[in-house]
């Protein structure tokens, strides 16, 4: 693997790339296929159940056409379920979430704009915002990661392990914290809240969420049964567990992303030269943890004075 070329590298990773799709493509085929096709004949069988009870009430297609219209103002975040009153469509709460899912590019579809200038001003405002997000979550992570960094070089210390295994031991530590805080704890109190998902479902949120996949399939407080308080509250706690969340899991990554592997592996698909101390290292032989691990008997010894 050494001897070969960098275009062979990328080109090995680019197999492996597609190679990877198309195994999680034909996974998702044999486990969502068969449930899709029962829904489908279910779904046929109530229209037909429905279009036999009701045929001499209505039209040729005129359900088709109904269904239609409702389903494409349905993708728009525009529903007619329940009763005026409960009817929350571009109110403040949806409107933040909304902005906040352009700005975090989780996109969770449930809403989308209807007019022409809100079309136009999501693209000026994502062109815009998504840029000053992206700095404004490096400085928040260029700021925190040394602060997240003295817990690791205290067990290093206490424990005298190397920078290597401190690094990983942090790592390791970090993204179980922030999966037991922003993925395990948000889906249980989800879980409790709902009683139309399971934990299952909970978790597969809140983990697509913190990922920015944001399918949509599942919102908190998307429901018009809820009490107007419950509502607003569920909106404003989502928009808080968006960003709060992102930051985390950003804060994560990037804690792996500095581990001497990674950091080895990067090297190896970058150029064709031989890897250095500092790559094998990775950045902790700069940092303030490899120099705090450091044992006493290891560090440099002084220089004698010249005779």
């Amino acid at each position: 693997m050494g001897a070969l070329r960098p275009w062979a590298r990328y080109g090995l990773l680019v197999v492996a790339h597609l190679l990877a799709l198309g195994l999680g493509a034909a996974v998702l085929q044999a486990l969502e296929g068969p449930p899709a096709l029962h829904l489908q004949a279910n779904l046929r069988a109530e229209l037909a159940t429905f279009q036999a009870e009701y045929r001499a009430c209505l039209p040729p297609r005129a359900l088709e056409e109904l269904l239609g219209t409702a389903l494409a103002a349905q993708a728009h975040g525009v529903s007619s379920l329940g009763n005026g009153s409960q009817a929350r469509n571009w109110d403040l709460p949806s409107a933040l979430l909304f902005t906040a899912s352009l700005l975090t590019t989780t996109g969770y579809g449930h809403m989308a704009p209807l007019s022409a200038g809100g079309k136009a001003f999501c693209v000026v405002y994502t062109a815009l915002g998504l840029p000053a997000s992206l700095a404004l979550v490096a400085a928040l992570c260029h700021c925190l990661l040394p602060v997240l960094s003295h817990p690791g070089a205290w067990v290093a210390t206490h424990w005298q392990l190397t920078p290597a295994t401190a690094a990983l031991l942090q790592a390791s530590g970090s993204g179980l914290l922030v999966a037991g805080i922003f993925v395990l704890l948000p889906a249980l109190v989800l879980w409790g809240l709902r009683g139309d998902c399971s934990l299952l479902e909970a978790i597969y949120f809140c983990f697509s969420s913190l990922s920015t996949i944001g399918l949509g399939d599942l919102l908190p407080g998307h429901d018009h049964g809820l009490h107007p308080v419950l509502y607003y509250l569920g909106q404003f706690a989502l928009l808080g567990y968006l960003l709060l969340g992102l930051l985390a899991m950003l804060l994560t990554v990037e804690t792996f992303l500095e581990l001497p592997q990674v950091r080895a592996m990067v090297k190896f698909f970058r150029s064709g030269g031989p890897l250095n101390a500092e790559d094998e290292g990775g950045i902790l032989g700069q940092d303030e943890l490899a120099l705090s691990t450091l044992p006493p008997s290891a560090a440099a010894p002084e220089r004698a004075p010249a005779c």
